[in-house]
This record gives C-alpha cells, sequence and structure tokens, in this order.
C-alpha cells in the first residue's frame, strides 16, 4: 500500500461511513419486513421489492467507491454550473414528457427503471448554492448576493411544485438553515414560522386571531429591539394587546346590553316617537365586528407609526409597519390560496392534520393506520416479522413513504428511538466535519447535505405519526427506491471526498 493511498484511507471519516451503512442494512430489512407475505420469500428474491433494493444497495456502494477513491474532489467545484442548468433542464423536461402517475409528472420510465429528476436536483442545487456562498467578496447581507442565492434554490423549487411534487419542493427550505450559517439574519427563520403560525390559525380560528397574533409578534419584536426600554414598552404594548384580544367579548357584551336595551324601549310606548335614526344607530352597534375595529385602529395607527419612524429614524419600526401590512394581506389571502392554488388531496390531507375534519376511509387513513401500527409496537415492538399492520398490509407505501412505522411496529419505541439516533449522529458529525473543512465551498456543502437529511426525516416522520401532511417523501437511506437511494449516497460521499480533500490541511 503507498503512502498516497496510506493517507487517503486515514483521513476518510469512518465513522459517518459506518452510520451510513447501518441506516441502508436497517433500510433494507425493513422493507422486506414490509413486503414480504405469509410464505416462506426470500430477501434476495429479485423479483421482490428487497431483492431490488439490494441491487440498488449495490450500484450506490459502487457510486460511493467510484466517489471516494476515483473521482478528484475539486471535480464537484467546477462542473456545479453545467451539471446545475442539465439537471434543471430534465425537470422541466419531465412535465412534459412523463406520464401521470399518483398525480405527478415526475418520473422518467426507461423501460424497468424509473427515476426522479427531483432527487438529483438536490445535488445540483447544493453543489451551486456552495459554490456561489464560497466566492471571495460574498455578503449575505448585500441584496444581490442574497437574491442569487433565492434564484438557485428557488427555479428548481418552482420546477418541482408544477411537476405536483410539493413533498420534494418543501426539501428545499432547509436550506435557508446554510443561509444562516453564511451570515442570514435570524429574523428570517423567525419570519418563515410566523408564516406558518398565521396560515394556520386563519383556517383553524378566524382572521382575527391571526392579526393578533401578527400585533403581539410585531410588538414584542419592537420590544426586544430597545433592551433600555424593554420592560416599559412591553408593559405598555402587551396592556393594548390584551384590550385588543378581549376586544370580541366586550363587543359581545356591548352587543348584549344595546339588545336588551332596545328590546325594553320596544314596549314603551313612546319609542316609535323617537324617530327611525336611534333604532338605525344601535342596530348598527351591535353589527360591529371585533376585526373592523382592530384594522380601522391599525389604518389610524400606521401613518403615525410612519412618522415616528422617519423622526426617530427607527428602521425597524418601519419594516414592522411593512410586516403588519403584508401579514394581513397573509391573512385575507389564506382562504383563496387554500381553496384555489392547493389541490384538491392537499386541502383534504391538511383539514385532517389540523383537526378541521376526520376522514379515516380517506385522507386520514394512511396516517390513521400508521399511527395504530406503531402505537400496537409498545416499549419493544412484536418482533421482527412479527408485526400485523405490516404483513396484512394494512398501511399503504409502507416500504416507502411509511416505512417508519414498520419500524415501529416491529421494533417498538427503543427501535425507533434508535434510528433516530442514528440521523441525529449523521447530521451532527456532518455539521462538525465541515466545521472542520477551511474551504468554504466544503464548509458549505456540509451544510447542505445537513439540510437536505434533516428536512427528509423532520417530514417524514412527522408524516407518519400525523404531525405533518402525508405528501410523499422518503426516508433517508430508509425508503425502497434507487432514486432516493442513490441521490443521498452521492450527497454524502460527494462530502466526504471533499472533507478527506480538507485533511491535508490539519
Amino acid at each position: 500500500m503507498t503512502e498516497l493511498s496510506q493517507h487517503k484511507r486515514k483521513s476518510i471519516d469512518w465513522a459517518l461511513i459506518g452510520v451510513y451503512f447501518l441506516l441502508v442494512l436497517i433500510g433494507w430489512a425493513n422493507i422486506f419486513a414490509a413486503t414480504h407475505t405469509s410464505e416462506a420469500d426470500s430477501i434476495l428474491d429479485f423479483s421482490t421489492r428487497a431483492g431490488k433494493q439490494f441491487v440498488w444497495i449495490l450500484t450506490a456502494l459502487g457510486l460511493a467507491a467510484i466517489i471516494l477513491f476515483l473521482l478528484p474532489a475539486r471535480l464537484w467545484e467546477g462542473i456545479c454550473i453545467p451539471l446545475y442548468g442539465f439537471v434543471l433542464g430534465l425537470l422541466v423536461l419531465v412535465i412534459f414528457v412523463s406520464s401521470n402517475i399518483k398525480g405527478s409528472h415526475s418520473w422518467f420510465s426507461l423501460g424497468p427503471v424509473s427515476f426522479q429528476p427531483a432527487e438529483i436536483s438536490k445535488i445540483s442545487t447544493s453543489l451551486l448554492l456552495s459554490w456561489w456562498v464560497s466566492q471571495q467578496g460574498f455578503r449575505m447581507t448585500r441584496i444581490r448576493d442574497f437574491l442569487i442565492c433565492c434564484a438557485i434554490i428557488g427555479v428548481p423549487m418552482l420546477a418541482i411544485i408544477a411537476e405536483s411534487e410539493t413533498g420534494s419542493a418543501l426539501v428545499y427550505t432547509g436550506f435557508i438553515f446554510v443561509l444562516y450559517r453564511k451570515g442570514l439574519s435570524g429574523w428570517w427563520l423567525g419570519l418563515i414560522g410566523l408564516v406558518i403560525v398565521l396560515f394556520i390559525t386563519t383556517l383553524t380560528t378566524s382572521p382575527y386571531w391571526s392579526v393578533v397574533i401578527l400585533i403581539g409578534v410585531l410588538v414584542a419584536c419592537n420590544a426586544y429591539m430597545q433592551p433600555a426600554r424593554f420592560w416599559h414598552r412591553m408593559a405598555i404594548c402587551g396592556a393594548a394587546v390584551l384590550v385588543v384580544s378581549l376586544l370580541p367579548s366586550l363587543l359581545e357584551w356591548l352587543s348584549g346590553m344595546v339588545s336588551a336595551r332596545m328590546d325594553y324601549l320596544t314596549n314603551r310606548i313612546w319609542v316609535p316617537t323617537a324617530g327611525e335614526t336611534g333604532k338605525y344607530f344601535w342596530s348598527f352597534i351591535t353589527r360591529i365586528r371585533p376585526l373592523y375595529v382592530i384594522l380601522g385602529g391599525a389604518g389610524v395607527a400606521i401613518p403615525l407609526l410612519i412618522y415616528w419612524a422617519y423622526k426617530k429614524k427607527d428602521t425597524f419600526l418601519a419594516v414592522s409597519v411593512a410586516a403588519f401590512v403584508a401579514g394581513v394581506l397573509l391573512v385575507f389571502s389564506t382562504d383563496y390560496i387554500f381553496n384555489n392554488v392547493l389541490q384538491e388531496h392537499q386541502r383534504s390531507r391538511i383539514e385532517v392534520l389540523l383537526g378541521m375534519k376526520e376522514d379515516l376511509a380517506g385522507a386520514g387513513y394512511n396516517v390513521n393506520q400508521s399511527k395504530i401500527a406503531i402505537g400496537s409496537g409498545g416499549l419493544f415492538g412484536k418482533g421482527y416479522l412479527q408485526g400485523t399492520q405490516t404483513t396484512f398490509g394494512f398501511v399503504p407505501e409502507q416500504s416507502t413513504d411509511f416505512i417508519f412505522c414498520t419500524v415501529g411496529e416491529e421494533w417498538g419505541f427503543v427501535g425507533c428511538l434508535v434510528v433516530i439516533l442514528l440521523y441525529v449522529f449523521l447530521i451532527v458529525r456532518l455539521i462538525m466535519d465541515a466545521e472542520r473543512c477551511r474551504g468554504h465551498f466544503a464548509r458549505a456543502y456540509g451544510y447542505c447535505v445537513a439540510a437536505c437529511v434533516f428536512m427528509h426525516l423532520f417530514i417524514n416522520v412527522g408524516m407518519t405519526i400525523g404531525l405533518m401532511p402525508v405528501i410523499g417523501i422518503p426516508l433517508p437511506l430508509l425508503s425502497y427506491g434507487g432514486s432516493s437511494l442513490w441521490a443521498f449516497t452521492i450527497l454524502i460521499f460527494i462530502f466526504l471526498a471533499l472533507y478527506r480533500d480538507e485533511k491535508k490541511y490539519f
């Protein structure tokens, strides 16, 4: 063995490879459990999904070896632009030439083999984004640099949405963690969280409470930006928010008082002689809605706040006013987005998730059966190949999108915990290795890989236990499918190659 080959072998993160290989084996075993019948079949039967997955595993390991030992690590930085353009072309082409599979146009079929360009696009997007943020002079605070980052992420994301692959598109939101590491303000993360809260609150309660939440958050943020007067501002503004929160109850009480007074006066002989004006006035009082009051007050306050922000040169206050206006527009457009932009099956899944309706035989069937399978596993599970929900196929797509419920039923809570801890180790190890890299490209790419794995894990596990809508997304390295396995293998082993190359610096 030459000195160079010894250096390459010692500079590889074998712990990361070990976790990768362990997750792949766990996935293979659970694919067999999810697809086997009561008959004596073999895990190496190539007519079954377990047998086909074995072939995908062997080819994935071959790709891993080529990336790690044969291809130069610097190759990836050099080809990121043409690779991105090529994959983007595939994303657009598949919309027009592919057949409709479960409501989406996202699969190329080449004889017996099919693959999704959306899986490969995670690789090309990660490489190009890492290349761009590693350029000399790059600053996240510069508008041009930030907009180019958004375009790199957003263009393939929009193409995937056009394919009706909402789940794969949602993964791209994880790249915001990469931008945060490169200097993006944490306020953007809070803004995304606020948008989600407003959308859900508007659907499940009313626009009024969404506006109240919006006001409360903006008040707290402005108080936070003035630490010297934090408690003073919080006390005054908090009292105002409390009054606004109690406004529906106050108006309901007032309406009741007015109605009672009108009923009393109606029985008096002299009321008709008072004319109709008073009657219309009191009738108007009873029709006042809390949302109209709060928006009317906002209409008066906004010009004053803009003047105050200009006079005091308070940029954050001006941004808060703009955020309030944008938030109100979002609140009032939520119903339109929900009913006209989202597809019917997406609306049904969100309604079931948020408890707006119960459809155990329709949109909620998969999640309900998945929770039954996981819950029935108990602490240690029913035993390998002993799960009744798994064996008799009660959970649809159990070898792909719902593979985690197989782990829950047959391996129990302990098995689920072990699998999740393996993923946590994988993600943390990726971040730790990325932080050890001196090169900006390798460091940013490591964060991209960690973000992709985290988003897939978060969405898939959340989906199987009813905390996320069912959007059809595989669990990395565990779910059946060659496209997903290849994509994550390439993602991880490109980083391992970059990290190995970086080891010459330390």
